[in-house]
């Protein structure tokens, strides 16, 4: 039996404006992981947008893997870890969603444990706080999610949605706890009544495939955004600019400061074209949904994607 896998976790944007703590995407950009049983921990980072942590017990991917080891009343062996990734840190783009998860499946290979999707995502939600864009990478497509009282964690998702977007990545981090603290710890009941809304009717815009009235949906959250926009410099500027080279919106990717635009099909870079130059902070990536999820491979070191 072998003792290596490669294991690929896509990139995820959450919220999409008002779905706050709920809607999570899974994208086209990965963190990739190859992963061989070993006599003791080691980690290799192949790419840049990857942490460097020279302990291997103090890293995300090793703690979910064994956090998942002991839930089952088991011990991983010790594994070498080479790791690639197209995820930007701290942009909001689930880097460390996709790292848990990672490790989660880490742990599910090498242990042989047959963990269904809602058993990983229970894991990562348990060590994320909040099941968005874990759900996201797990299941791929359009997810929604929400962890009840007891625990239970109830997920809808579907793989069926045409949209198509335009990431604007900034060379400057923004770290989620500061992204956090910028909300306030309650709203009134009109806000969060206006605030649901607007995430019901951006749903329901999104399942029949009206991206156009989806677009003004994602521009009107209340929950987030009002808060968190002054925390990313040219934020407003860039809805307004996305406006007119023809998104039909644009909001903040998790908790920012990467923002995203929704766009027709197809015209991704002739979006690009017209606001090249006006934004230099600010790298313009065109991606779509991935639609897999976790994709997980015995007897392969390596594999097409970020080769």
């Amino acid at each position: 039996m072998s003792n290596k896998w490669s294991i690929l976790i896509p990139a995820s944007t959450a919220n999409l404006g008002p779905g706050f703590d709920s809607i999570g995407i899974a994208l086209d950009k990965y963190l990739e992981v190859d992963v061989e049983v070993s006599e003791k921990w080691k980690i290799d980072n192949l790419t840049d947008n990857l942490p460097e942590v020279p302990d291997p017990q103090n890293h995300l991917i090793v703690q979910a893997a064994q956090k998942t080891a002991q839930i089952h009343g088991l011990e991983l062996p010790a594994c070498h870890l080479e790791v690639k990734s197209e995820i930007p840190l701290a942009r909001g783009m689930g880097s460390s969603a996709s790292a848990i998860v990672a490790g989660i499946e880490v742990a599910n290979q090498v242990l042989d444990l047959q963990l269904t999707s809602q058993d990983k995502l229970k894991v990562a939600t348990s060590m994320e706080g909040h099941p968005d864009n874990a759900a996201a990478s797990i299941f791929g497509g359009f997810t929604i999610s929400s962890c009840a009282e007891n625990g239970e964690i109830h997920v809808f998702h579907t793989a069926n949605i045409g949209a198509a977007f335009v990431l604007f990545i900034p060379n400057f981090e923004l770290k989620t706890e500061k992204a956090r603290n910028a909300l306030p710890e309650t709203y009134t009941r009109k806000i969060a009544a206006q605030a649901s809304a607007a995430a019901n009717l951006l749903i329901a815009a999104l399942l029949s495939q009206s991206f156009e009235q989806a677009g003004v949906y994602m521009e009107q959250d209340l929950f987030h955004e009002p808060y968190r926009l002054n925390l990313i410099p040219e934020s407003k500027e860039i809805k307004i600019a996305a406006k007119r080279a023809g998104a039909y919106g644009t909001c903040i990717s998790g908790a920012g400061p990467t923002l995203l635009s929704l766009v027709e099909r197809g015209t991704e870079e002739d979006f690009i074209s017209k606001l090249s130059g006006i934004f230099p902070n600010f790298q313009l990536v065109p991606v779509s949904i991935n639609r897999t999820g976790i994709v997980a491979l015995k007897n392969k070191k390596g594999s097409a994607v970020l080769s």
